[in-house]
C-alpha cells in the first residue's frame, strides 16, 4: 500500500486566515480536557500549542493543580465550561487511575456532535464513541487499540504494514487515525491515507505529543468554525497538524546549528507562529 505525501501547500489550503469579520467563536474554540494530578505539564504543553496554533479561545477543564499551571502560563485560557468546536481529551492521563466521574465525563463528550481529538488516557473509550473522533496513539497504543477493535495482526514498523494498519484501523473505527512516528499516517475510512515526514529526530522527547494534540485541537476547532467537520475534513486537519508540528519541531531544532540541537515541547510550540506564518504567507 502506498501513500500520497502531505504538503505544506496541502496544509495551507486546510488552514483559515483571519479577516476582519471575525472574533474569537469564529475563529474556533477549543476544549481541553487534559492533564492529570501525575502529569498536569501535559496540560500546559497542549493549552500553549493551541493558542500558538491561532485559535479564537481555549477552554481548559481539568484537575485543579493542572488548571493553575495552566493559568500561570497562559491567563488568558477560560477555565469556565461552554461551547466549543473541538475536544482535546486524554493528553496526560491514565487510563488506570481514571475515577469514575471523570470516566462519565469522557464518555459524554464522546457521544456528543463535536469533534474529539483522543489520545493516551482516553483510547480506551474510543470504540464505544459515537462524536467524529480523531485518534493520536503511538505504535503500542494502536496495537492495544486495534486489539479492542477485533483487529488481527500488529501495526509493523515497516512503512507499508503501518499505513494498511492505519486504513484498516480507520475503517473499523469510523474515524480518523493519525499513527505517530518518524513518518505520521493519517487514515480515514474509505482509503483515505497520506503521510507527513517533515519531522526531526530531535521531536522524540517527552511532551511533544501533548503539542501535536494541542496544534490538532486548534486547526479542527477552526474547520468546525466554518462547518468543515466531514471526516475527510478531519483527516486534512490531522495531517496539517502532523505537518505544522514536524515542521515546527525542525525549525525549532535547526535555531542550534546545521545539524539541530536538542529541543523541549515548549520550543516546538514556540516555534508555531512563525511556521503558521510563513505556510500562509502575505495577504
Amino acid at each position: 500500500m502506498t501513500a500520497k505525501d502531505w504538503t505544506g501547500r496541502d496544509a495551507a489550503r486546510a488552514l483559515r486566515r483571519p479577516t476582519g469579520d471575525d472574533d474569537k467563536y469564529s475563529r474556533g474554540v477549543v476544549g481541553m480536557r487534559t492533564g492529570s494530578a501525575r502529569y498536569p505539564g501535559a496540560a500546559v504543553l497542549g493549552v500553549e500549542a493551541a493558542w500558538r496554533s491561532g485559535t479564537g479561545m481555549v477552554r481548559y477543564v481539568g484537575p485543579a493543580r493542572a488548571q493553575d499551571l495552566v493559568l500561570a502560563r497562559r491567563p488568558e485560557t477560560v477555565t469556565a465550561d461552554g461551547r466549543v468546536q473541538a475536544w482535546v481529551i486524554g493528553s496526560g492521563t491514565d487510563a488506570a487511575e481514571r475515577e469514575a466521574a471523570e470516566t462519565a465525563a469522557l464518555r459524554g463528550i464522546l457521544s456528543g456532535d463535536v469533534p474529539v481529538v483522543a489520545d493516551a488516557g482516553a483510547l480506551d473509550l474510543v470504540p464505544a464513541a459515537s462524536a467524529p473522533v480523531i485518534v493520536t496513539p503511538h505504535a503500542r497504543e494502536l496495537a492495544r487499540l486495534r486489539e479492542a477493535l477485533g483487529l488481527t495482526g500488529t501495526a509493523a514498523s515497516d512503512e507499508g504494514e503501518r499505513l494498511r494498519a492505519a486504513a484498516a484501523t480507520a475503517d473499523a473505527l469510523g474515524g480518523v487515525v493519525l499513527s505517530k512516528g518518524a513518518v505520521t499516517i493519517v487514515a480515514a475510512p474509505g482509503g483515505w491515507v497520506r503521510r507527513i515526514e517533515t519531522g526531526t529526530p530531535w521531536l522524540a522527547t517527552a511532551g511533544t505529543g501533548d503539542v501535536l494534540g494541542g496544534v490538532l485541537g486548534a486547526v479542527v476547532a477552526a474547520a468546525g468554525a466554518v462547518g468543515r467537520t466531514t471526516l475527510e475534513d478531519l483527516a486534512a486537519c490531522a495531517a496539517t497538524a502532523a505537518w505544522l508540528h514536524g515542521t515546527a519541531g525542525t525549525a525549532a531544532a535547526a535555531r542550534l546549528g546545521v545539524s539541530g540541537g536538542p529541543i523541549t515541547a515548549l520550543d516546538v510550540a514556540e516555534a508555531l507562529p512563525r511556521v503558521i506564518a510563513g505556510l500562509l504567507g502575505p495577504q
